[in-house]
């Protein structure tokens, strides 16, 4: 999938401080303070750097852990998965695969039917509520 490039001054014109820090820099948002944690609207959440779609609301749940998660991405080639040893953890991190904007994380330990819990930082997502049956999966 093509990236969207943009300079890092496009970048910082673009975002929020915060949606800089996280999409660009691969920062965190604190657990629990992000605005799509709670939420349960049906629709579609997007990169908010992009606008790419990335995860489904039918595949949202409450983790516990403080970030919106998922137990997969739309489709398997709107995300790419890296090796993260940051922070003397081994991760798996995920980044929106047209923008290669930072998202969060994966980890093995969700719910079935895949078993993964794509962890997400809101910061890094936009919500586009459902507006039509054609837009169901």
């Amino acid at each position: 999938m093509d990236q969207h490039i943009l300079t890092e001054a496009e970048w910082r014109k673009k975002l929020t401080p915060e949606q800089y820090r996280v999409l660009r820099e691969a920062g965190t948002e604190r657990a629990f303070s992000g605005h799509y944690n709670d939420t349960k609207a049906d629709g579609v959440y997007q990169c908010a750097g992009c606008a790419l779609d990335l995860f489904d609301s039918a595949d949202k749940f409450d983790s516990g852990s403080g970030w919106p998660s998922f137990t997969q991405p739309v489709a398997a080639d709107h995300v790419n998965e890296h090796s993260d040893v940051s922070h003397g953890m081994r991760r798996t991190e995920v980044r929106c695969a047209r923008c290669d904007g930072h998202l969060g994380h994966v980890f093995p330990d969700g719910p079935p039917p895949t078993g993964l819990r794509y962890c997400m930082n809101s910061v890094s997502l936009d919500f586009r509520g459902r507006t039509s049956a054609s837009d169901a999966r």
